[in-house]
Parts: C-alpha cells; structure tokens; sequence
C-alpha cells in the first residue's frame, strides 16, 4: 500500500475494507469493556475480593478512558492516523493479556486501567478517518458504520465471551479480546490507508478546541443527557426480573435486544445526521427522554419489557450526530474533540449509574432510573437548545459583518 491517503474516489470496496478493520477493533474494545460485567462473581472469587471490591477493576477502566483519551489524543495530534491506531490496539491488546495473567487483585486493577487507556483516542482516531474517507455527505455514516462494531459486541461479542469466560474461565474472556486486537492490527496494517500525519499540530494546538465555544455543549451532552441510558442499563437485570416478570434465564436474550436495539440506533442516527446534523441530535435526544419515561410507567410484564429495551439501546442514535459535531466545531484540533467524546460518554456512565443506585437506595424502585434518566435526558436537551441558540446568534453576527464589511466596501 502507498504512503498516500486513501482518495474519497477509491473503490468503495477498499474504503470499505477499511470501515471494516477499524470496526473490529470497536468489536474488541466493546467487548472487552462489557464482558467483564457478567463475569464479576468469577473474578471476585479468583482474586479473593468481595463482589463489590472487584468492581473497581471495572472502575479503573473508566478511569483509563477518561485519562487516556485526552492524554493521548494530544501526544499524538501531529503523528501518522494509521501509526497511531496500530499503536493504541498494540496497547489495547497488551493490557488484555496482562488481565488475562495478572496474579493478584491490585495488579489487575493496574492491567484494567491499562486497557483503558487507548479506548477513546481508538474510536476518536478511527472516526476521523472514516469520516475522511467519504464523501461530505455521508460522513456520519461512515463514523456509523465503525461505531457499528461497539454495537454489536454488546448483541454478540459480550455474550459469547461471557460464555466462554464461564465455561473456561474468566481470563480467557480477556484472552479473546486481546487476540481480536491484534488481528484488528493485522487488518489495519492491510486495509488502513497511510497518511504523512500533521508535522504543524502541536499539543497547543489539539488543546485549542477547548477554546472552541460550541466543543463544550457537545461534551455536555454526552456526559449528562447520554447518562440515561446508564442508569437505565446498570440496573436492567433487575428491573426485568423484579417488576417486570422476566426469569433469569430469560435475560441474556433481553440484552441482546439491548444491542439489537444499539445498532438500530445507530444506523438511523448516522443517516438522520447525514441528513440535517444539529435538528437529527434533538430528535435522538428527545427519542431518548421518551424512552426512559416509557420504561418507568410500562414495565410491567415481559412483552412490553421487550419494547422498551429496544428503545433505551436506540438511544446510541444520538452518538454519531455529537461525534460528527464535535469535529465540526472543533477547528484543526478534531483529534483531541473526537477522543474527548468517549471520556464524556465514561463520565456519562459513572453519572447515570452512580445517579440510578441513588433513587434504588432511596426506596423509589427499580424502574425509577427511568425517571432519572429522563431527567438527565430534559438537562442534555436543554444544554442542546442552549447551543443552537448560541450558534444562531453566532451565525447572524458574522452575516451582519459581512453586509456591513461589504456595505463599507461600497461606499469606499
């Protein structure tokens, strides 16, 4: 392969091929991210800690997304798209295997926090480079279709590692992860167009786009409306099971409808954004509130439990409306906004979950992160309205100087 970046007028078999080998790697991040929530008990009893103490290695993979995505999306502005991807699986890759050996409770954690690490600089990278490779357009799309690959692992990966993690043990589940992230290096290296990098970024440069003013709506958006769906989905199992008659047996097939749902999402919100970017984020949002109010007034037997899982997995359609957004906005500093996306998305999830626990704590009910997400939902909605209105205003004052600077010119 050339050291040329893929051409938009490629075959679009090669671009193709491309989407595909950077959603592999999406497949082996959601995976290795979510599988572990099923294989809890088996890690707790390994490593001689109780069930809640092992949720800090759950924890500390949160954390190495929400450090790691800005830190490394700034490190590595001016290299190689191409090299850097291989770089964050090699990285990825390397801090499943260590999962997989580690000897003790605190050198997981460590391993955990290492996996973490390259999580949202990948996804950030991988979107930039789709994006780049279609035509104006179709660029959500395109950001779809390798976002396409987290989706499914939560309908397939996440189950078939969890089995495999059961039959044979837990390590093996982060085993598995680490040899999809090398074939995803093997495929990148095949597929993946080189680029020259950009010699003229610099770690100022990537850190400009927090001077962006429509970056941090984007970002609040995704770390307070997107937590909905976390407080929904951190407590989905017993909702089904206690309120709305679900057995147990029953809810792995529940959250595959999650992820059926995810993908649906996806794919509508990757073409309602190709179609009109900011008004397709508002309907995602307001889909989104619909869904958790549904979900608290309707739980009531398995049937409609079905429907409203679908609906709060279609929530994801609000993900590459922001991400396509925040490259927009974000000037020549798209790196760091892209990756910045998937640090709120974990904040988002600390938040919803950590917000759901309370209203359960609280004696409110399991279907009460319903509420709570909805809530969130209005405050995201709200931060989006906030943010179109500011773009408008910002839009007609550049218009209006541009009728007086050529009102001027007139008179001169």
């Amino acid at each position: 392969m050339s050291d040329d970046v893929l051409p938009i007028a490629a075959p679009r078999s090669r671009v193709s091929a491309a989407e595909i080998a950077l959603a592999v790697g999406g497949f082996g991040i959601g995976t290795g991210e979510f599988a572990i929530m099923g294989l809890l008990p088996q890690v707790a009893e390994d490593v001689a800690v109780s069930v809640p103490e092992a949720g800090a290695v759950i924890s500390a993979y949160a954390l190495g997304v929400v450090a790691g995505a800005p830190l490394i999306a700034v490190l590595a502005a001016r290299f190689a798209r191409f090299h850097a991807l291989l770089v964050l699986m090699t990285l990825f890759a390397l801090g499943n295997f260590a999962s997989a050996v580690a000897p003790d409770f605190y050198t997981l954690v460590a391993a955990r926090f290492l996996a973490g690490l390259p999580h949202g600089a990948y996804f950030g990278i991988a979107a930039l480079v789709a994006a780049g490779l279609a035509a104006p357009n179709q660029r959500a799309r395109a950001i779809g279709r390798v976002m396409m690959g987290l989706t499914i692992a939560t309908l397939f990966g996440t189950p078939v590692a969890a089995w495999f993690g059961q039959a044979l043990g837990w390590r093996t589940a982060f085993a598995i992860v680490g040899g999809v992230s090398l074939l995803t290096v093997v495929l990148v290296w095949i597929h993946v167009p080189r680029d020259k990098g950009d010699p003229q970024a610099t770690p100022l440069r990537e850190l400009g786009a927090l001077r962006k003013l429509q970056v941090w709506p984007m970002l609040g958006i995704c770390a307070i409306g997107c937590g909905g769906m976390f407080a929904v989905f951190s407590y989905i199992t017993p909702a089904l099971t206690e309120v709305a008659g679900v057995s147990l047996t029953n809810v792995p097939i529940m959250l595959s409808v999650f992820g059926a749902g995810m993908i649906l999402g996806n794919i509508v919100g990757s073409r309602l954004a190709d179609w009109s970017l900011l008004p397709a984020i508002g309907i995602a949002i307001a889909f989104n509130i619909f869904a958790y109010v549904l979900f608290y007034f309707t739980m009531t037997n398995p049937w409609i439990a079905i429907i409203n899982v679908l609906f709060i997995g279609g929530g994801f359609a609000v993900v590459p409306g922001v991400q396509t957004r925040l490259m927009d906005v974000a000037g020549k500093a798209q790196t760091l906004a892209a990756a910045l996306s998937h640090s709120a998305f974990n904040l988002a999830n600390a938040l919803g979950a950590w917000l759901g626990g309370w209203s359960i704590a609280a004696g409110c009910g399991w279907t009460s992160t319903g509420l709570v997400g909805a809530i969130l939902g209005l405050a995201g909605f709200a931060i989006f309205f906030v943010s179109v209105l500011v773009d408008r205003r910002t839009r007609r004052a550049h218009q209006l100087a541009r009728a007086n600077r050529s009102k001027f010119a007139e008179q001169s």
